[in-house]
């Protein structure tokens, strides 16, 4: 945005006396919906909900769990070692430099963040996309890390729950991307004959193979507002059977009026959600009544 660029940022350099210093790019944020500026901090604190609009942002892997698990501590689970590069891929760029670039950009070794702790009291593994690392996609390393973490689920004989938000399939590693489709619908499968819940929590974009797989697999999906959830884009689509679809096609609204989401939950109440469903599943008492009023008067 220009006005930002040429206007604002140099206007704030002058008012703090450092001309020559520059005011990072993402100190504000644009809401999709409305247009709306919002200052990068208050966008943070508010769980990166747009707080006028309530446009649900992308949220990143570190901050999902960090907000989830009570207190924010969690065990972080290790990403496994495998092959880098397995068909030494390359387009306009090295495979090996876009995973580099992203390894730098979120600080994490792939796509995929996992951790092991409790959401009001109940123990769970939650499994978190990072969109940020090459659209979240699925190759080798994010199946490898999702398929240990639903084995220690299975250890732990606790719920795992899935954050899913991906473009699908990783093309870099093609076949072999594939592949973790059907081994992670094996995971889901390993998990439910332990007899312990699966629940997926959509998030925008969930699509592609990842919807093809472990995403549309839950005993429960939940969606967050407005999430795009499907696995051909809509433009694809329209353009194949050359038809308009319908306004919000594919959105989490749409596909709980049609069946495939079983709750839109706002980012704010995901975390008691999901402790009062899993409760339920597990068999597990609800809060006391003492509990839940001291809960109501915070």
């Amino acid at each position: 945005m220009n006005w930002i660029t040429n206007y604002v940022r140099p206007k704030i350099n002058s008012m703090l006396g450092r001309p020559d210093r520059d005011v990072p790019e993402n100190l504000w944020i644009k809401c999709p919906e409305t247009g709306e500026m919002v200052f990068h901090r208050d966008l943070e604190e508010n769980k990166w909900v747009i707080p006028a609009s309530g446009y649900h942002m992308k949220m990143p892997a570190k901050a999902r769990l960090k907000d989830l698990f009570d207190e924010g501590v969690y065990e972080s689970l290790q990403q496994p070692k495998v092959a880098q590069d397995p068909l030494k891929f390359r387009d306009s760029k090295k495979y090996t430099d876009r995973l580099k670039d992203s390894r730098a950009k979120t600080e994490l070794e792939d796509t995929i963040l996992a951790g092991v702790g409790k959401v009001r009291g109940v123990k769970l593994v939650a499994v978190v996309h990072e969109f940020a690392f090459m659209a979240g996609s699925l190759g080798i390393a994010a199946g490898e890390a999702i398929i240990k973490a639903f084995e220690r689920a299975i250890a732990e004989k606790c719920p795992l729950v899935m954050f899913p938000a991906s473009g699908g399939a990783r093309m870099q590693e093609g076949i072999l991307s594939l592949m973790q489709l059907p081994r992670t619908t094996v995971a889901v499968e390993m998990l439910k004959e332990a007899g312990l819940p699966y629940i997926v929590v959509l998030t925008n974009p969930t699509t592609g193979g990842v919807t093809a797989s472990y995403a549309m697999l839950g005993d429960i999906h939940l969606a967050e507002p407005g999430a795009e959830i499907c696995f051909a884009g809509k433009r694809v689509i329209e353009q194949t059977i050359r038809e308009r679809l319908p306004e919000g096609f594919q959105t989490s609204e749409y596909l709980l009026d049609h069946g495939m989401v079983d709750m839109v939950v706002k980012r704010h109440d995901i975390p008691e959600t999901l402790a009062r469903l899993l409760k339920i599943l597990m068999k597990k008492p609800a809060a006391s009544a003492n509990g839940a009023l001291a809960i109501a008067a915070q």
